[in-house]
């Protein structure tokens, strides 16, 4: 552990209190701090270490958070990772938050959305159009030592998290009274305040919801009845509970933003929390899952063979969780850079890191056979996974979520200006991991698709460039030229996307082109995980020393393999050696104790 990351230094501004006092109060950049608290939590292997992975598992077997860690967090001040600089945190990106809770959620996901990054879905909100009052107070509650939770509104076909409604009308004597109850809400048994979307208008129309600041301490507690504590499959030690609210009165101060902006405001925030649970809760869960399949390979009687079809698994799964991490990098730095343009990227990111990773768990099931289904300290963590992950991702709910942003965007794909004409690249910041970073201005979170060069657009335009400047590269050797063969076929998929969305175009009605559209979406966010893979390779290829993984096209080679074959492309056979190169690659970190995404931190 780094004694120089802690420090007793005040607020920047003094804008709110500073941390309590039994705060670790840590400071450095978002790696640093990741390395610290990585450093706190400890070897999780280590039998008698209360917050490896015996005592997470015993928890969860309890149905219980793990308090000793919940305590130890709370000690860090987690909840400032949440809050910007400006009102006393430490929240500056969303990168550097991603790399922060990834040690959390390599350990238990339940752990990382009830502790932490439930309170960043909550409090977004407020930080995009709260007043200065509610900015105020939420900052304060949390670096106080409050808990905040999110009410979703209410979707059609979802799942119990989602499902039942609040509604508010307006009190003769002003302010409002909110009604209704949810049943499955996380934290809703111990959270200080509820940021609740809440209907205020009949129907379905963009606006019929409004969002609500619910602090407890300004209601009257015989209108607020907390609900016990709902079990579920997954992130079993998570707090899911009910709140009912009856004939509730609340104060006209307590509406964020304007009345009628409940969906609107769903719009802007929702892609912070998608970056949050890609690029944290899913890359950092897939981690732990190969470093389990590594692990049981190891113990097994032939120990880690790298040639045959456990070392390939090996190999194309890791190649995907950096292809992954390439995405929801590139989305989280955009949402840093230029948050006005993240709202399809957001989506695309969130679909595609959801669906790849989601087969990937298959394939290490199979690898780990028996033991995926221990529930041991050995590799019962593989078991949670299973369990947790697609609670993180709202299974289809989240999917449908998604789909509702990238869909309409498609036709627009037809007419984008990269068709005819250079330079609409999206830049090499984006395909930096760690590079010099904005603060995300929540404010600038826009509802509105835009997509000029630094959104998806540029991410396509970018795959088409990284194609032609491959070619330069084919005499480096047979990978240099078959990672360029492989590009340039990715770069004729995404023109003939471009004319199959199109025909989009020609059709009437919405339910006609429905099927054709949700398949095209597969297509066009494997092409936009296709091209930040590329170009997180060609960025590192200019910064780093001959040798580096990243820099080498072996990953991405075998990514691309991966990705064409879903894409059904006509995907040459990969150069001898490629995969068994990539499975050594893996071992090498697994042995010298670090992390398999892009950042590759040590480990404790």
């Amino acid at each position: 552990m780094n004694d120089n990351l802690i420090a007793d230094a005040a607020a920047p501004g003094g804008a709110v209190r500073p941390l309590a006092p039994r705060s670790l109060r840590v400071n450095g950049d978002g790696a640093a701090r990741a390395q610290y608290i990585e450093d706190l939590l400890g070897d999780p292997f280590a039998d008698d270490n209360p917050h490896g992975h015996r005592a997470l598992l015993d928890a969860d077997e309890r149905r219980e958070a793990p308090a000793a860690t919940e305590e130890l967090l709370d000690r860090f001040g987690l909840a400032a990772e949440f809050v910007p600089t400006a009102l006393g945190g430490r929240l500056v990106g969303v990168e550097g938050l991603a790399q922060v809770l990834r040690p959390v959620f390599r350990r238990d996901v339940a752990l990382g959305f009830g502790a932490g990054a439930t309170a960043l879905f909550a409090a977004s909100v407020v930080w995009a159009a709260g007043d200065g009052r509610q900015r105020r107070a939420t900052a304060r509650r949390l670096l106080d030592g409050g808990r905040l939770t999110i009410l979703h509104r209410e979707f059609a076909h979802a799942n119990a998290i989602l499902r039942g409604e609040y509604s508010a009308r307006r009190a003769p004597g002003g302010g409002f009274v909110v009604d209704g109850r949810k049943e499955v809400v996380i934290n809703a048994d111990r959270a200080d305040a509820f940021v609740a979307y809440v209907r205020t208008a009949p129907g379905d129309g963009p606006d019929s919801h409004s969002v609500f600041l619910l602090e407890t301490d300004r209601l009257p507690a015989h209108a607020v009845h907390r609900l016990p504590r709902s079990r579920t499959h997954g992130m079993r030690g998570a707090h899911y509970a009910g709140l009912d609210l009856e004939q509730c009165p609340v104060p006209a101060d307590a509406l964020v933003g304007e009345l009628g902006e409940g969906i609107y405001l769903a719009l802007r925030t929702f892609q912070v929390s998608r970056a949050v649970v890609s690029g944290g809760a899913l890359v950092g869960g897939m981690d732990s899952a190969l470093r389990y399949a590594v692990r049981a390979l190891s113990e097994s009687r032939r120990g880690l063979v790298l040639r045959g079809r456990r070392g390939r698994v090996l190999a194309g799964v890791f190649a995907d969780l950096l292809a992954c991490d390439s995405l929801a990098v590139a989305g989280m730095r955009l949402l840093d850079l230029a948050p006005e343009h993240a709202l399809v990227p957001s989506a695309a990111v969130k679909y595609a890191v959801s669906a790849l990773l989601h087969e990937d768990l298959d394939e290490l099931a199979a690898v780990l056979g028996a033991r995926g289904y221990d529930r041991g300290p050995e590799f019962g963590g593989f078991q949670k996974l299973v369990r947790d992950l697609p609670v993180a991702g709202l299974g289809h709910a989240g999917t449908a979520d998604t789909q509702a942003v990238l869909v309409p965007h498609l036709r627009t794909l037809a007419h984008a200006a990269w068709r005819e004409e250079s330079g609409h690249e999206a830049p090499a910041a984006l395909f930096t991991p760690g590079g010099p970073s904005a603060a995300l201005d929540f404010r600038r979170l826009d509802a509105e698709p835009r997509d000029p060069q630094a959104g998806c657009d540029g991410l396509l335009a970018a795959l088409l460039g990284a194609a032609a400047r491959l070619d330069g590269k084919r005499a480096r050797g047979p990978r240099w030229a078959a990672l360029a063969d492989l590009a340039r076929a990715f770069a004729a998929e995404v023109h003939s996307l471009a004319e199959r969305c199109a025909t989009l175009s020609g059709r009437a009605h919405a339910g006609a082109l429905a099927p054709a559209a949700y398949v095209l979406v597969d297509r066009y966010c494997l092409l936009l995980a296709a091209a930040a893979c590329l170009a997180v390779c060609e960025n590192a290829a200019r910064g780093t020393p001959e040798g580096d993984l990243l820099a080498e096209p072996d990953w991405a080679l075998l990514a691309l393999t991966r990705f064409g074959r879903r894409l059904g492309l006509e995907v040459p056979e990969l150069p001898d050696g490629v995969a068994q190169d990539l499975a050594a690659a893996l071992v090498d970190r697994y042995r010298r104790g670090h992390g398999f995404d892009l950042y590759g931190m040590r480990l404790a």
